[in-house]
């Protein structure tokens, strides 16, 4: 008889043992479980550490909570401005609601990752090229939005979106390259202008100043003689002012002028002179008085 209660007592524990390692769970730290009984979910999300469940009754599905980084593949579009971009992204999620991620929606991750590309190319085509290459974090964040308003409903919360790179054409990158190269060459060439305008402007007040004080004249000419004889050269530097230049300029041009103004008064001498000599030659002559004609007649009768 004890035999028996024995032995009925090892098949109870043993019994109990199975059932209680059938029905006993563990669920993580960064888990959460879903109960579903006879195929109906249970309102109570099991939390992290061991639980217990009605086997082959109950069912349990446990939800990762972590954030998960999903890349996003490469999509081909065309701007607003038509040119044809590859851009690629990376979508960061996290579930917050255990249940809806498994009830509302078959496979959350694959749905966030097709919602991902068809918003990624809704906003290439939305945007222009400028945009995606300046101005990412605006369309990282309209991005987030697209994502995250259909997300909402399957208890998954886009935490952020990224663009990752923006992939042109090879004649597009040529074109960029030559026009920032000129953009580059055109504001070198306003530096310099400027600087050559504020040179200048200095410049002009100093002759200013020099020129009311003209000792400083000599002493900055002084200075440069010092400079240019502190260097170990074969240099050398004989200061000429600049007046007896302009005074050689001048005594040179009425050098020349002289020879052009007597070749100008030459031929008018010439003019005036055989003028007065014919004047003087018709008044030294004397007057001479006409003789009267002779009478044809009286010629005719002496002649008879």
């Amino acid at each position: 008889m004890v035999e028996e209660l024995v032995t009925a007592g090892v098949a109870l524990a043993s019994g109990g043992a199975v059932c209680a390692m059938a029905a006993a769970r563990v669920v993580k730290q960064y888990e959460r479980g879903v109960v579903f009984r006879l195929g109906r979910l249970r309102p109570e999300v099991r939390g992290p550490g061991l639980t217990m469940v009605v086997p082959f009754v109950d069912r349990l599905r446990k939800v990762n909570m972590q954030i998960v980084t999903m890349p996003v593949p490469a999509q081909e579009g065309i701007t607003r401005d038509n040119v044809t971009v590859r851009v690629d992204a990376v979508v960061y999620f996290r579930v917050t609601s255990p249940a809806d991620a498994i009830v509302r929606v078959e496979d959350y991750r694959f749905a966030v990752s097709q919602m991902a590309q068809t918003s990624l190319r809704s906003i290439i085509g939305k945007s222009e090229l400028d945009d995606l290459l300046s101005n990412r974090e605006r369309l990282n964040q309209g991005l987030e939005l697209m994502i995250d308003s259909p997300a909402v409903e399957w208890g998954v919360t886009i935490d952020r979106v990224e663009i990752k790179d923006v992939s042109l054409p090879e004649t597009m990158k040529r074109s960029m390259a030559r026009q920032a190269e000129a953009d580059r060459e055109r504001r070198a060439r306003v530096i310099n202008a400027d600087a050559e305008l504020q040179a200048s402007r200095k410049l002009a007040e100093a002759a200013q100043q020099m020129a009311d004080t003209p000792a400083a004249l000599q002493l900055r000419l002084l200075q440069t003689v010092v400079a240019v004889a502190a260097e170990k050269n074969s240099t050398l530097v004989l200061p000429f002012p600049v007046e007896l230049l302009r005074f050689l300029e001048r005594a040179q041009q009425q050098v020349e002028a002289a020879p052009r103004q007597a070749a100008g008064a030459a031929p008018a001498e010439r003019q005036a002179v055989p003028q007065v000599g014919a004047q003087s030659v018709r008044e030294q002559l004397p007057s001479v008085t006409p003789l009267p004609d002779s009478d044809p007649e009286g010629a005719g009768s002496g002649q008879d």
